[in-house]
């Protein structure tokens, strides 16, 4: 058994709802993979890179897991797939009814093209460094010598609007889905 951190995030409408009942939903599916022993707040976040699109809602889970990382990547591109993700788009960072991706998993360090653990812009993007930090400050990032929170102090000095402009989001979906 091992600890994987999984980032949600949403910015589209899927036949679950809305973005928060989507990632509702997916944390149902991922409780299929495993067991979640943690969940992150659900937070609003400005999109990157392609920004002509509406706000992402994300959050991480830690996963308890037997799935071996490239059978549970395969896994998460599945779940992907059934909520409408549609890949072929072309628009990197492009607007998305569900994305979900393999942060860390213990300290495992992977370099294959389709997966690369830790995540390598896992310390860069404060959307999921937020939530990361608050359900596992001290969790040390495979090699790179810091914790979560080393980074996230880093990033909150660095960057200061990013981190603060990664918001709570309140939604009754998402704590449905915690009491469930």
């Amino acid at each position: 058994m091992q600890t994987a951190y999984i980032a949600l995030g949403a910015n589209l409408a899927s036949w679950a709802g809305p973005p928060e009942a989507t990632l509702a939903a997916a944390v149902m599916r991922l409780n299929e993979l495993g067991k979640i022993t943690a969940r992150s707040s659900l937070y609003s976040t400005a999109p990157v890179g392609y920004t002509d699109q509406p706000r992402f809602l994300n959050s991480v889970v830690a996963l308890e897991t037997e799935c071996e990382p490239l059978a549970l990547l395969n896994k998460l591109l599945v779940i992907e797939k059934e909520y409408g993700r549609d890949r072929s788009t072309g628009i990197p960072n492009g607007p998305r009814t569900l994305d979900l991706d393999i942060l860390l998993i213990g300290d495992l360090e992977i370099s294959l093209s389709e997966l690369k653990l830790p995540h390598p812009r896992l310390t860069e993007r404060a959307f999921v460094l937020v939530p990361l930090h608050e359900i596992a400050p001290k969790l040390p990032i495979a090699g790179r010598g810091k914790t979560v929170s080393e980074f996230f102090q880093m990033l909150q000095k660095s960057r200061k609007g990013e981190t603060d402009a990664v918001v709570q989001f309140e939604s009754d979906d998402w704590r449905a889905a915690a009491n469930s």
